[in-house]
């Protein structure tokens, strides 16, 4: 049964995924205003609420409209449907900045005015938000692939090893997170392989362990099919979930957790940037600043579409916020994950074969 607290949560994160949450500075619409008095941003569901979106609108005087979109091939559908000049902000996973500059999507930023010295230093990673020297994008927020559970029915020396993914203890009571690739890499760790080092001879143990771990399950789900899991009781243990899918529910659920085991996690990570044709550069600059400022950065980790840490050291967070982020550990939690890895396209297409293939199982 779906308690009050569970359907609020879950109309509430799908209002935003959907576009339709009644914020006073956010207008969505299938044409954009170009007005000099008004700024527009193609962003994830994290942008769309008012604590975030309001003090920049009130202090520059301007009205901000946000299109939330699902997958940078989303995106670029989207931006192939408009005007140059239409977008001005772009909020992207770190590891598609590369692409989108190659495409001339993304306009320099200037790098002398960042808060590089706010940034913790594993998520600068220059190779992602620089091309030749020039800073085209900034880190803005960052988690974890991991392990999300219920501390009330799980123990927590079962979830400090990647073994509980497929522990028959835990039969009928394991959702698995449908996305092939931090799943599948989330695995590989539980067998000694790091996601950079998977290569089609990795994918026959990979498999053979996720044919076991499916046979373990009660769901296989997007994030909130597999949070609901969790939420309800259907499982009591999400694999390849971490912050995003709990921390924001920890004061009210305090039994719900999450944790990186002792083989490591996936650290993803977003950034933000301005649009190459964007007629408004000075004005999104300013946007990103702020996004990167510790106001910013406390309002964004906190978002109600859901919680993750900060790219700031300086965000604006209290203490109950911090530790439902885990902010102590992150040092240790950074050290122990590996960045989000992306397969070349023939090794994509192989994981993605075993993931049909289990699916199917």
């Amino acid at each position: 049964m779906i308690n009050a607290y569970t359907r609020n949560f879950i109309t509430r994160r799908r209002a935003l995924q959907l576009g339709t949450a009644g914020l006073a500075t956010l207008t969505i619409a299938p044409k954009w205003s170009m007005a000099a008095d008004e700024l527009n941003c193609l962003v994830w569901c994290d942008h769309t609420h008012a604590a975030l979106l309001d003090p920049f609108a009130e202090k520059h005087g301007v009205k901000i409209n946000v299109k939330e979109y699902e997958g940078t091939g989303t995106a670029y559908s989207l931006l192939e449907q408009s005007q140059p000049g239409d977008w001005d902000v772009f909020v992207i996973d770190s590891v598609d900045v590369p692409g989108a500059v190659e495409k001339g999507v993304l306009a320099e930023l200037p790098d002398a005015e960042m808060p590089w010295d706010d940034i913790f230093p594993e998520l600068r990673q220059p190779q992602l938000h620089y091309k030749d020297g020039k800073l085209y994008a900034m880190p803005e927020k960052f988690g974890y692939n991991a392990i999300a559970y219920n501390n009330s029915k799980v123990a927590a020396e079962d979830v400090a090893s990647a073994a509980v993914m497929w522990n028959p203890k835990y039969a009928g009571r394991i959702a698995i997170y449908n996305y092939y690739i931090p799943t599948m890499e989330m695995v590989g760790l539980g067998l000694g392989i790091r996601p950079d080092t998977i290569t089609a001879a990795s994918l026959p143990a990979i498999r053979e362990k996720l044919l076991e771990m499916k046979k373990l399950a009660s769901v296989v789900g997007d994030v909130v099919a597999t949070q609901n899991a969790l939420l309800t009781g259907a499982a009591d243990i999400l694999v390849a979930g971490g912050e995003y899918t709990v921390a924001g529910m920890m004061v009210d659920r305090p039994e719900l957790d999450w944790t990186l085991p002792a083989e490591g996690g996936i650290r993803w990570g977003q950034a933000i940037g301005v649009f190459a044709d964007s007629a408004k550069k000075d004005l999104a600059t300013e946007f990103v600043k702020y996004i990167v400022s510790p106001e910013g950065q406390g309002a964004l980790a906190t978002a109600d579409c859901y919680w993750a840490m900060p790219a700031s050291s300086k965000a604006n967070l209290d203490e109950s916020q911090k530790k439902q982020l885990r902010w102590e550990q992150q040092p240790g939690f950074i050290a122990n994950s590996h960045p989000y890895f992306i397969p070349d396209a023939d090794l994509d297409a192989a994981m993605l074969d075993v993931w049909t293939e289990v699916l199917g199982a």
